[in-house]
Formats: structure tokens, C-alpha cells, sequence
């Protein structure tokens, strides 16, 4: 069953996604991150403006078959036809299509966007009523 884990918190989702992906990186695991496609295509940005010694390889699930199997961080609108389901990172508000193919889901919840902590409790109700065991990380704990 797919482990889930809630970051609450976030002061900003984006930026957020930049230091997980980057840490997701160097710990070798392979990330799938989804969310609305402009949500995407700012961290796209975001990515490419990194200093290069955080520098996270990444492409678009649009790549090529080669580039898709090789980068160990893909965006995706759709995460059902990802190469990869080790780790699915949902910047979005609704539930992710295809998440019980992925071994762990991270949920990134907004520390001050009063829609997006909703969002958040109705996805948390979603996995909770599937009998998904769910762990919770605040952020701002975690930061002091």
C-alpha cells in the first residue's frame, strides 16, 4: 500500500517542491511531482534557476523515452503513465490519478492559502477512508 505523508505548512509550495526535489535527488530516489500546469511550469523555472550545485535534473513528462527514463525528477500533469512510481509528490489540490501505483505520496500544503489547507483536509478524509495510514510533518516545527 502506498505509504502517504502530509507536509503542512509550506511557505511557499514551490520553493518547497525546489529543496525536495533536490533532496530527493541526492538521496536517489526517483520524484514524480504533479500539480496544476501552470504550478508546474513555475517550478520548471525554478529548477533551471538553481545554483548549480543544487542543480536538479528534471524534465517534462513530454520528454523523450530516453530522457524520461533517465532523469530522476519528471513533472506531469498525469502521473499514470509515469516511467517510474517510487515517489509522487502532489503540489495540486485534488487527489492524484494513478497514486496507488507509487510507493510513498507527499502531500505539500500551504501554511497561509486558507483554499489549498482545505483542499488538503479533503484529500487527508480521501486516503484516511481508504485506510491509508498517513503521517503528518509541520514544517514549522521541523524549521525551530
Amino acid at each position: 500500500m502506498t505509504e502517504v505523508a502530509f507536509h503542512f505548512n509550506a511557505p511557499d509550495k514551490i520553493a518547497y517542491a525546489c529543496r525536495f526535489a533536490r533532496k530527493a535527488q541526492r538521496s536517489g530516489v526517483r520524484l514524480v511531482i504533479t500539480g496544476p500546469a501552470d504550478t508546474l511550469a513555475e517550478l520548471d523555472g525554478m529548477l533551471w534557476n538553481m545554483q548549480p550545485q543544487d542543480f536538479v535534473a528534471h524534465c517534462g513528462s513530454d520528454a523523450g523515452e530516453e530522457l524520461l527514463r533517465f532523469s530522476p525528477v519528471m513533472l506531469a500533469l498525469d502521473v499514470r503513465q509515469a516511467p517510474h512510481q517510487e515517489m509522487l509528490l502532489n503540489l495540486g489540490g485534488a487527489v492524484p490519478e494513478g497514486f496507488g501505483s507509487f510507493e510513498r505520496l507527499v502531500e505539500v500544503v500551504s501554511a497561509t492559502d486558507e483554499a489549498d489547507r482545505g483542499q488538503a483536509r479533503a484529500r487527508w478524509r480521501h486516503y484516511a477512508s481508504r485506510g491509508y495510514a498517513i503521517m503528518r510533518h509541520d514544517l514549522v516545527l521541523k524549521a525551530d
